[in-house]
């Protein structure tokens, strides 16, 4: 095997399917469609065919819409026709709203007259039965055959409000449209797409873009989220998932958002068994293992929500684009008691209560005697007495803190219209002095207030906590763009991968045993003890006596993985001739508990001792590809779980994020006295396991190393043990 510096060569980087931009454009005729057709028109406004004719009339849709209706002359005050294909000119969209059984005909008719793109909102498909399987299969053969892209089935559509495009039948637009803005939202369920439209219409979020994709016979959830990252128009991307099923083109959409600096929300349900069994019933398909969607959303920077409010807070506060220079909060208040609060709050989420500097603090005495000064700073209800105190004090405090962010709690007092013309008055031009100063208020007042703070520029929340979490969130999200220091995640960049072995053929991973395995992982980079395979007891004594005492023996077989339970593993023999005569017990028993097993001797190693025992190893999710799993050893794994996952392959800057995310990353620090681990080996290691699994991802299921021991930091690490299992065939 030779080492090879071009990634693309043995197919490193990840990519998603080749092909995939010209399928991708065709995503905008969904979106921003010149002509629409509505087959299964209906005059009534109520029923699915009904709805979306009277959105498009009443949003300011400058299209063509042609209302198909075999039984009508006229719907909803528009000509109608009898199919698809007599309509007249050209048609980029068709709407389907028509009982399953006839929408594959549709769909056929739709091709045949060169229709760009289909939203199928009908249900009774692969969520329905075997028959419904079938019919999604047909449309999914159509949508190949054509070019034709399709939505759905079982969707409740789409719309743009850029455009005025309305193709949904969602009853969230009952009331009034959404104001268009830089949120996009992607949704696999109908109903959770229309419960953010209606709450973001409520709390007066802007959404340009609104996409549900059902059951995902063509275009997918992944798809929809790339086409937004690329959307010049589109600064947040809020999502709600069940399952991903294009692992790869899920994340290209991380990626690309990301170096595009924009921000993904998302909440993905299915973290409990119960939840999973719901999803793959709701959807057709199987929630992934919640733990490798947890690393794939923190390797690319994308914040997991639990809950719709916290969804649409993270989203809110995005939207603004102001991303905090730092981790520095600044907390005024006009109450002691809610400052605390919220420094409690942000302690939680990761954000620093720095001092005010003592200058500044002698010039907040100066307006207020009485206040707190050093952060949180308190400027008491001095402020509801003299309206010049909120301006100046807020002023001093971004001009001499140093702060990214700021949140001001304010309690109830804007609900009183002067109290709120009179802060609004000071704040206004402190906005504006420091536009890349994060200024978020708490208070409570009727909406028309909070509507003219937020155009000023300000993010306001009644509950000071959730304000600290979106700050947090806002902070996070600076960090993994690369604007200040923090918890980063860096993209993938092949420079700084480590240089591994060519890509391994089929024969090489055939009847592998531990030694086969080590040489195999020695050649990716990561680092092995001196061993010998030795054939009998005498091999074994030699081996020994060449040896630091003690030494450790093994058994060798590609056909016994777990040693111990042959008695396969004899440690801490002090003499050669002790290991020669425990390697002769050792065959001996071996052979007769398996005489089928294949024996090709024993292993001779020096024992490694006062290093930290710790556990890696990679897997294949089967959506997402090879995952490498780190945790430390012992105790820590069999019972505490204390793992943490990455997706492959990753640089040693995530390597090293990924060790410091385990409880137990103290230990790897030393305590008691104990020295520090080999922090940088460790991370340069589990580098180089996820190269060699991603280039080999075709060829391996599954790799072990337990344990990995990490010595004191300057002394390396060395795998001790490893497993790797080939595909089978």
């Amino acid at each position: 095997m030779n080492h090879d510096n071009s990634f693309s060569d043995v197919g490193v980087l990840p990519r998603a399917e080749e092909g995939g931009d010209m399928q991708l454009a065709c995503i905008g005729s969904i979106f921003a469609p010149a002509s629409v057709a509505i087959i299964g028109a209906s005059d009534d406004i109520r029923r699915i065919g009904g709805r979306p004719l009277r959105y498009l009339r009443e949003s300011g849709f400058a299209g063509c819409i042609y209302p198909v209706n075999p039984n009508r002359d006229v719907v909803q005050g528009l000509k109608t026709y009898p199919t698809v294909d007599c309509i007249p000119g050209l048609v980029d969209l068709a709407i389907v709203a028509l009982p399953a059984d006839l929408v594959v005909a549709a769909l056929e008719a739709c091709a045949a007259k060169g229709v760009k793109a289909a939203i199928v909102f009908s249900a009774g498909f692969a969520e329905a039965d075997n028959e419904g399987e079938r019919r999604q299969h047909a449309m999914l053969k159509i949508a190949r055959n054509s070019g034709m892209r399709i939505l759905g089935p079982n969707c409740l559509g789409a719309f743009n409000m850029h455009t005025g495009f309305v193709g949904t039948f969602t009853q969230a637009l009952d009331q009034g449209f959404v104001d268009a803005g830089p949120i996009a939202i992607a949704s696999q369920s109908g109903a959770c797409g229309g419960h953010l439209a209606y709450l973001c219409r409520q709390r007066g979020i802007g959404i340009g873009y609104w996409i549900t994709t059902g059951n995902e016979a063509d275009i997918g959830l992944s798809e929809s989220m790339l086409w937004l990252a690329r959307s010049p128009k589109v600064r947040v991307i809020v999502a709600y998932a069940e399952a991903i099923r294009d692992g790869a083109m899920f994340i290209e959409a991380l990626r690309v958002a990301r170096a595009s600096g924009k921000a993904i929300v998302m909440l993905k349900v299915g973290r409990s068994a119960a939840g999973a069994r719901a999803a793959a019933s709701h959807t057709g398909a199987l929630a992934g293992e919640d733990a490798v969607y947890d690393a794939a959303m923190r390797q690319y920077g994308v914040h997991r929500a639990g809950s719709i409010e916290e969804l649409l807070d993270i989203a809110y506060a995005c939207a603004q684009g102001v991303f905090p220079g730092n981790r520095r909060l600044g907390i005024l208040t006009v109450s002691g008691g809610l400052g605390v609060q919220m420094a409690d709050a942000a302690d939680q989420y990761g954000l620093e209560v720095a001092p005010l500097p003592e200058s500044a603090q002698l010039g907040i005495k100066a307006v207020v005697p009485f206040a707190g000064t050093i952060n949180p700073i308190d400027v008491t209800a001095q402020a509801t007495n003299d309206k010049t105190v909120i301006g100046r004090c807020l002023e001093i405090v971004l001009s001499e803190g140093n702060y990214g962010s700021i949140v001001f709690f304010l309690t109830s007092a804007p609900a009183m219209p002067d109290f709120a013309d009179m802060i609004f008055d000071a704040l206004e031009g402190v906005r504006q002095r420091y536009p890349a100063c994060l200024i978020v208020l708490s208070f409570v007042a009727p909406p028309d207030v909070v509507r003219r703070f937020e155009a000023a520029g300000f993010l306001v929340f009644e509950d000071a906590n959730r304000a600290v979490r979106a700050i947090a969130a806002t902070a996070n999200f600076s960090s993994s763009f690369g604007l200040n220091p923090g918890p980063t995640y860096r993209s993938l960049d092949a420079s700084r991968l480590p240089s591994i072995p060519s890509a391994l053929t089929k024969s090489e991973l055939q009847g592998l045993d531990e030694h086969g395995a080590k040489t195999l992982l020695a050649a990716a980079g990561i680092p092995m003890l001196a061993e010998v395979v030795a054939a009998d007891a005498s091999e074994v004594q030699s081996a020994a006596a060449g040896m630091a005492m003690p030494v450790a023996l093994k058994i060798v077989s590609p056909d016994i993985q777990h040693k111990t339970e042959v008695d396969g593993v004899v440690l801490g023999l002090r003499t050669p001739e002790a290991a020669a005569d425990a390697a002769a017990r050792m065959l001996a028993h071996v052979r007769q508990l398996r005489p089928d097993a294949r024996l090709r001797g024993v292993l001779v190693s020096p024992m490694c001792q006062g290093g930290v025992e710790t556990i890696c190893g990679v897997f294949r999710d089967p959506v997402f590809g090879p995952v490498v799993m780190f945790g430390l050893g012992g105790i820590h794994v069999e019972v505490m779980r204390d793992v943490t996952f990455r997706l492959a392959p990753f640089d040693v800057f995530e390597a090293a994020a990924m060790v410091k995310e385990i409880r137990g990353f103290g230990i790897l620090q030393g305590v008691r006295g104990a020295p520090a681990a080999d922090i940088e080996c460790l991370a340069d290691i589990l580098s180089r396991l996820s190269v060699f699994a991603y280039a080999n991802r075709e060829l391996i299921k599954e790799i072990d190393i337990n344990p990995l021991m990490v010595m004191p930091r300057g002394n390396g690490a060395f795998a001790l043990d490893a497993l790797v299992v080939p595909v089978s065939e």
